[in-house]
């Protein structure tokens, strides 16, 4: 049987498959008609019909398959090749900059006129170097400046502002450069004005001084624009003087002093806390305690080793001065004392019996009652070959290193009555006693460390309450204590300073206003406030806290965000910041400023463009000068590149002279630079040296200080206070170390970012990089000569790293004469 094809149409089929008889009959029977041209016209063209019909029909579907399965298949095959869209749906990235995306509008031909007027005015040796006409004419809207010491950098920033002023028409009002002082803030408005004047643009104090701030005094403004804070006074401010104008608001950032104004609110605020809170109470009572403790001696410490000896012997007459201590302090008025319980107790010590003479209930601590340095000191009991003084001196120190009791001991009768005021909790000048917080190199009033404590924590950028939160101590560590109160005595400080007619408040509180964490407080702000921080030109960067940065960005986002509607009928548009500093010279660690900021300066101010300078010419000091301080502050983390160049005229170059500490003969060689006509600079880092070598200066000092301000030759200052200064010769008293370890300031500094990621100790490794950098402030103040005096460490800082560690041998730049 014949096959048909299977790709016929199903309506053919039933005549394909008829048998095979019925199939010829019908070809034979069609064949005959055909013959005799007998056709039914009708039928003939339905059936035409019918059939195309169908055929047209099938035809159509037949076609549409196989076309369809055809064409999803080459379309497929087109797809895959030339679809490359993404199967991933990303959101648009977020503009983060500070700044909009422009550039200062200086022309070759402006430039060339700038430099030619700079060239006639100005005299020769204040014509800018390249790197300080880059500076200058810097066109990007942030630019960081690394100037070294001596590098020249103020006169650069002057020419700066009259580029921006007087060339390009930017108003003034949209400008702030800062200064972190008052003496350096005096200084440059001084150094503008002259300049001003000399391109006929007479600049007036009251102008320049507008133009020309520190950081607090462009916060205060900023806050007394908000309703009901027009007469706002700043915390550290406060003076029981009149104000002088508007030296009110020109503070000393790192002046730690509290003066009685201050403190009249500090011990009202106290009080009423005391009176009110239970906890801050309870929180106050180890305190108290640990304070009037007596502190403990080490058992191999000398002074234990000889009176060891004698403990037996102390033992048997201890008794007897008891009672003899106890006759001389009822005659003083001064035993009993309310709140202490006259009663003697036996306390062991190294298998003999001493004995205590009260116990104070609410402190859960024993008393002992010592001799009071204004009695006789030769006084002694009958039949006694040693004083009184003598046994007591015995008995303290075995005391103190043996007795592990919580002892009081009242070293005199002025001491006692400050315990009875404290106990009382009616302390007219405070708390009425001192604490130390573990990091710090001595006690002081328990309200002034409150001060200190959250004012490093505050100016990290962090809220006292939530960073004490956040803090771990031991379970008997007196700092878990101290922590706690301050917590609830700064809150309540904040809203007492607030209850003042007129209102009182902290500059850090200002800061944190209109800092990132409270953007919406910008919006109280009007155009015509927040229009000097438009251009911010900044000097001493490196020394800038989290805080003050915080400000910073805040404020920048803020004019940014507003547009150029902020601008309308203005020179002055748009933004830009210039930061000078030298992070070698970051010497404020210890008060929570951080080189970071200057370091990381892209990361932490984003821009669209920024520009970078390197004012690396010195035009103070010689090139053994710049390379022995170099040499001492590189073994610390720095920007990239640096190395100083003496600059100008060739000078003589000398090294500078490491020496053991001897003050006769610092006194010679000073006296000597005097009568040769040099400017001294005299630096150290305790006060209590300045007290001794001024004996020894006597004479010097006295023919100095009856010269007009002007003439005087010689300054005495810290080193931190010696920045910005420089003198012919510089003596340098004592080394530069870091001698303690503070497990509270390296908690609040990992929570405010701060060092290298999983280092438990970063505010102390930080301290041990800026005792490097102190060193180098301390040199590069020197023109010409420099002498270190080094003391011999004592025994607790013999481990300590210390600034004279990195002291060479066989450098030129250095001659180490000790022996």
């Amino acid at each position: 049987m014949p096959q048909h094809s299977p790709d016929l149409p199903p309506e053919l089929l039933p005549l394909a498959e008829m048998p095979l008889l019925k199939r010829l009959a019908a070809r034979f029977f069609g064949h005959g008609l055909s013959r005799l041209r007998a056709q039914h016209r009708a039928s003939w063209l339905h059936g035409q019909a019918d059939g195309f019909r169908s055929g047209h029909t099938a035809g159509v579907e037949y076609g549409y398959q196989e076309g369809k399965a055809e064409g999803l298949e080459q379309g497929r095959q087109v797809l895959l090749i030339r679809d490359s869209r993404s199967t991933e749906h990303p959101a648009p990235g977020v503009d983060d900059y500070l700044f909009d995306d422009w550039r200062l509008p200086l022309s070759a031909e402006l430039k060339k006129r700038i430099k030619a007027d700079v060239g006639r005015l100005l005299p020769a040796h204040a014509q800018p170097s390249s790197a300080q006409w880059k500076m200058i004419f810097s066109e990007t809207p942030s630019t960081s400046v690394i100037a070294g010491a001596g590098a020249g950098k103020s006169t650069s920033l002057v020419l700066r502002i009259l580029l921006l002023n007087h060339y390009l028409g930017f108003e003034l009002d949209s400008m702030t450069v800062v200064t972190f002082t008052r003496e350096s803030r005096k200084d440059f408005i001084n150094k503008l004005m002259e300049v001003f004047a000399l391109w006929g643009r007479p600049l007036g104090l009251k102008e320049a001084r507008e133009l020309v701030r520190t950081f607090h005094s462009r916060i205060l403004p900023m806050v007394r624009s908000l309703p009901g804070f027009e007469r706002l006074q700043a915390f550290e401010n406060l003076s029981d003087r009149p104000a002088a104008g508007d030296l009110e608001v020109d503070s000393n950032p790192f002046d730690l002093r509290i003066n009685d104004a201050q403190r009249k609110h500090l011990n009202a605020c106290y009080h009423a806390l005391h009176r009110r809170d239970g906890r801050f109470r309870e929180a106050i009572k180890p305190l108290l305690r640990h304070s009037l403790q007596l502190k403990e001696l080490e058992r191999d410490h000398p002074d234990v080793q000889k009176r060891m000896a004698v403990t037996e012997l102390a033992a048997k007459r201890d008794e007897e001065l008891c009672d003899t201590l106890e006759d001389l302090w009822f005659r003083a008025g001064a035993w009993p004392i309310k709140g202490i319980e006259p009663n003697r107790q036996t306390v062991e010590i190294n298998g003999s019996q001493f004995h205590c003479h009260g116990y104070v209930a609410e402190l859960d601590a024993w008393v002992v009652l010592g001799f009071d340095p204004r009695e006789n000191p030769q006084l002694s009991r009958p039949g006694s070959k040693l004083s009184v003084r003598a046994e007591w001196a015995v008995k303290r120190t075995l005391f103190q290193a043996f007795c592990r009791k919580p002892m009081i001991w009242l070293d005199s009768y002025e001491s006692a009555k400050r315990v009875l005021s404290s106990l009382a909790g009616d302390a007219s000048a405070g708390p009425g006693f001192d604490y130390k917080v573990k990091g710090e190199l001595a006690s002081a009033p328990l309200l002034d460390c409150f001060v200190a404590a959250a004012g490093f924590i505050e100016n990290l950028g962090l809220d006292v309450s939530v960073a004490v939160g956040q803090m771990v101590f031991a379970r008997d560590d007196p700092d878990r204590f101290f922590f706690e109160a301050l917590s609830l005595f700064w809150r309540a400080l904040d809203d007492h300073l607030l209850d003042q007619s007129p209102p009182i408040m902290s500059y850090n509180r200002m800061f944190s206003l209109f800092g990132e964490n409270t953007p919406e407080n910008f919006k109280l702000l009007s155009d015509e406030r927040l229009r000097p921080m438009s251009h911010l030109m900044i000097d001493e960067f490196q020394d800038v806290s989290p805080q003050i940065v915080s400000w910073i960005r805040a404020s920048l986002r803020e004019i940014r965000s507003r547009g150029p509607a902020m601008h309308v009928g203005r020179g002055a548009q748009r933004s830009s910041l210039l930061c000078v500093g030298d992070d070698w010279q970051s010497i404020y660690g210890w008060r929570g400023s951080s080189p970071k900021y200057f370091m990381e300066f892209n990361k932490e101010f984003p821009s669209p463009a920024t520009s970078r300078v390197m004012l690396s010419e010195n035009y103070r000091s010689h090139q053994h000068i710049i390379d022995a301080a170099e040499h001492i502050v590189r073994a610390a983390p720095a920007i990239a590149g640096k190395k100083a160049k003496a600059s100008g005229e060739p000078k003589e170059v000398l090294p500078v002279n490491v020496l053991d500490r001897d003050d006769q003969g610092l006194a010679a060689r000073l006296a000597e630079h005097y009568r040769n006509g040099d400017s001294i600079l005299m630096l150290f880092r305790k006060s209590s040296d300045k007290l001794l070598i001024e004996d020894h200066i006597l004479p010097i000092v006295n023919v100095d200080s009856r010269l007009p301000t002007e003439e005087r030759r010689l300054k005495q200052l810290t080193y931190h206070s010696s920045k910005g200064l420089q003198a012919d010769a510089v003596f340098l008293l004592g080394d530069c170390q870091h001698l303690t370890s503070s497990p509270y300031k390296n908690q609040v500094y990992r929570m405010a970012g701060l060092g290298k990621d999983g280092d438990s100790e970063p505010y102390d490794n930080a301290q041990k990089d800026e005792t490097l950098r102190l060193a180098y402030v301390g040199i590069t103040r020197a023109v010409k000569h420099c002498y270190w005096y080094v003391d011999s460490p004592d025994t607790q800082a013999a481990n300590a790293p210390k600034a004279s560690d990195r002291i060479p041998q066989g450098k030129p730049f250095f001659a180490d004469l000790r022996a």
